[in-house]
């Protein structure tokens, strides 16, 4: 017997270029602070307790995830992933089905294009109008919510349908 079980994408939060870091270590700016605990409040809000994260173990992704939780989410479990940096759905997919089946709410924490792939990839195109917002632009802190009845194990491409796209701003 399968359950409903819910693919919660976000783009990490606004980062800063001012600072001379490397990529991998760029920080958040100040939208992006804000940015981030708006996303938490719209997750605390519309999806509730989460059953486990998957975030990008790169230091804007790790600070978008604290700015969440100080907007109000809240998880079970997190893990923190290299192979959600920089690469394609093809790479990290294996993070995603490899989930146990009592996690009810996955959130996964990654950077653009990955995450519009992610959407993709999943989703099957309907006249969600997140669709066409999503294909405008996935700008920072966007969130895409997908749901679908089988187990992780089992999601396919174009298995899940899309319920939400949201743009949350501080």
């Amino acid at each position: 017997m399968s359950s409903a079980h819910r693919l919660v994408i976000l783009r990490h939060a606004k980062s800063s270029w001012s600072t001379g870091e490397p990529d991998h270590k760029r920080p958040l700016n100040d939208r992006g602070l804000r940015d981030g605990v708006a996303a938490g409040q719209w997750l605390a809000a519309h999806i509730g307790e989460i059953d486990h994260v998957l975030c990008s173990d790169v230091t804007r992704t790790q600070l978008t995830w604290e700015r969440v939780q100080l907007g109000g989410a809240t998880t079970k479990g997190a893990s923190f992933h290299n192979d959600i940096y920089e690469n394609r759905v093809s790479e990290f997919e294996h993070l995603i089905t490899g989930l146990p089946d009592e996690v009810g709410t996955a959130l996964l924490i990654g950077h653009w294009p990955g995450v519009e792939e992610l959407a993709h990839y999943f989703g099957i195109r309907d006249e969600h109008p997140g669709w066409a917002q999503m294909e405008e632009k996935f700008p920072t802190s966007a969130i895409a919510v997908l749901e679908f009845n089988t187990p992780w194990s089992k999601l396919v491409r174009n298995s899940a349908r899309l319920t939400d796209f949201v743009i949350p701003r501080g």
